[in-house]
């Protein structure tokens, strides 16, 4: 089994804001992929658990909501290794805009 893949994106949110927007933004962040298909979205006080499927492949793995940081850990099937490191950017930059305080409410 390949090593998971992990991104841990820093946020000024407080646990239940972070929470919060995770929960209200995986979806449209899902949707926003065309080739990403989520099979699975539980959520657990502070830890989701998700599958997601991209190419035919599933993969798995969890986000814990923290204070001051998102943890996310994702078992990537061979196929999908070697996208590993797009796939890494694209949640953190991804993970990053739902993240970050907007200082003007009207955006």
């Amino acid at each position: 089994m390949s090593a998971p893949l992990v991104v841990s994106i820093p946020h000024r949110l407080g646990r239940d804001e972070a929470r919060r927007r995770l929960k209200a933004g995986l979806t449209s962040a899902a949707s926003s992929v065309p080739l990403l298909k989520v099979d699975e979205e539980r959520w657990d006080g502070d830890r989701m658990v998700f599958r997601v499927r991209a190419l035919g492949q599933a993969a798995s793995g969890h986000l814990d909501v923290a204070e001051d940081h998102v943890r996310l850990e994702v078992t990537l099937p061979w196929l999908l290794q070697r996208f590993a490191e797009l796939a890494q950017v694209a949640i953190r930059n991804r993970g990053t805009l739902l993240l970050t305080k907007r200082s003007d409410p009207t955006h």
